[in-house]
């Protein structure tokens, strides 16, 4: 009889390694943290594509009298360019947006996004932030995973693993994706939110966008509740027999899932069912959030979810990639995020869950202050940057009405407070009372961890 690999690491001939993995894969996610949590919860909504900071959270007024003259190479300092490597000229471009001081914080935010400067005594912005990678796919996986490269665990599920669940009948870790409109848009892979080599359970579960919201869960025999819960309980009882024999670690995600499963045919259903939620809060998101799979009805999800227990929740709506006829296209694209990421925030604050959720707004990189392709009055593109770019936070643990970090003139190089995508993930492990040095896992011979080799906690930010 021939065995496999896997089946030989746990026979008698390898028992101490098999007994070693065993325990590794039985692990439980533990609750205990390292110190006090300021937070219990997340909310990442990240806007694939990169969206502008100049035009967003980090405007440069004074732009405006140096309207298309050549970015100083001084300022270039000769970085890499993305896509406008050939171009001839780097004119610089001021944005068409007006910018004002909002609230009693006076923070300075584009008067294209009204809605979130209307609570900008809430935010929390950075505007150091930087990354090494300057194309959308290792960018988006660094911020994702803290890796460049695919293979390793999305946030999701490193917090998953590190803290555990909160609730019996949801997953710790759910991914909502917004319908997409842009036909050239940046893709989004289920690579972004798979937990890699930590056990399968603390993978993020998507939920989707129609009447089958997860794949296979749907109960079409329309069985009891009972009968349901018999036929679960025989099909595990047959799956752990089976895993003493092989210790195979697929079969502890068998048993994982069936059960998770059985409790989501009653939890999903009544979570994704808004006949509940007021006229006033749907007025809140705006009129997209009464049309599933739109960025404002996952937004009201995301709510939901955390008050039904959910520890991370993951939206990612693209579109952000703005290389020509930036002035239209980031329009619309504020047009279908702004209202909505402004009124979670309202709402997470009004329900009292702001209180212990963190939420996370932001891109992989920045947009170059010059121009890509042709300047005129009304229109430019902007090509990436990666050097300096603007996220937001608000909620538990951080400063309100702050702003962290400072860039120069032209947002193009950061001269105070730098804050690495290592940093930030660092940060949001703290403000959850995990070490990031301790939350590891040990593969390929190394003890992994979301910051690799590197991260500091941006203090400067915390409450």
């Amino acid at each position: 009889m021939s065995i496999t690999r896997r089946q030989l690491l746990f026979s008698g001939s390898s028992a101490i390694g098999g007994a070693a993995l065993a325990s590794l894969l039985s692990r439980p996610s533990s609750a205990a943290t390292d110190f006090p949590a300021r937070a219990k919860k997340v909310i990442f909504m990240f806007q694939s594509g990169a969206p502008s900071q100049i035009e967003t959270f980090d405007p440069k007024p004074g732009l405006t009298s140096l309207f298309g003259t050549e970015l100083p190479e001084s300022v270039r300092g000769g970085q890499r360019l993305a896509q406008t490597g050939m171009q001839g000229t780097l004119p610089v471009a001021p944005s068409v947006f007006g910018a004002t001081q909002r609230g009693q914080s006076g923070l300075l935010i584009g008067d294209i996004v009204p809605h979130m400067a209307g609570i900008a005594d809430r935010l929390c912005v950075i505007r150091s932030m930087n990354t090494e990678a300057i194309n959308h796919e290792p960018a988006g996986t660094m911020l994702q995973t803290g890796a460049e490269q695919a293979g390793r665990p999305s946030m999701g599920s490193w917090i998953s693993y590190g803290l555990g669940s909160l609730s019996d009948n949801l997953p710790t870790f759910m991914v909502l994706l917004s319908r997409n409109y842009d036909p050239i848009a940046q893709p989004v892979y289920p690579r972004l939110w798979s937990s890699a080599f930590l056990p399968a359970r603390h993978e993020g579960v998507k939920l989707r966008a129609g009447r089958e919201q997860v794949l296979f869960l749907d109960d079409r025999t329309r069985l009891p509740a009972e009968h349901r819960r018999k036929v679960t309980d025989a099909v595990q009882a047959l799956d752990r027999a089976h895993f003493g024999e092989t210790r195979d670690p697929e079969l502890e995600r068998r048993i994982d899932g069936y059960e998770l499963a059985f409790k989501m045919q009653t939890s999903v259903p009544e979570l994704v069912d808004l006949k509940d939620e007021p006229a006033a809060t749907f007025d809140m998101y705006g009129p997209d959030s009464r049309n599933p799979g739109s960025y404002a009805a996952n937004c009201l999800l995301a709510r939901r979810l955390v008050q039904r227990g959910v520890r991370f929740v993951q939206l990612y709506h693209r579109g952000w990639d703005h290389h020509y006829a930036l002035p239209t296209e980031i329009a619309r694209s504020c047009r279908e995020t702004d209202q909505a990421s402004a009124a979670l925030i309202e709402d997470l604050a009004r329900h009292g869950l702001l209180e212990d959720t963190l939420v996370i707004w932001g891109g992989e990189f920045g947009r170059t202050v010059y121009s890509q392709g042709q300047l005129t009055a009304g229109s430019y593109g902007r090509d990436h940057h990666p050097r300096c770019f603007s996220m937001w936070l608000a909620g538990a643990g951080v400063k309100a009405g702050h702003a962290h970090g400072v860039t120069d003139d032209f947002s193009y190089n950061i001269v105070q407070d730098p804050v690495h995508v290592h940093d930030l993930h660092a940060t949001i492990l703290h403000l959850l009372g995990i070490d990031h040095l301790r939350l590891t896992f040990p593969f390929q011979g190394r003890q992994l961890r979301l910051t690799d080799v590197a991260g500091q906690v941006v203090n400067g930010i915390l409450a």
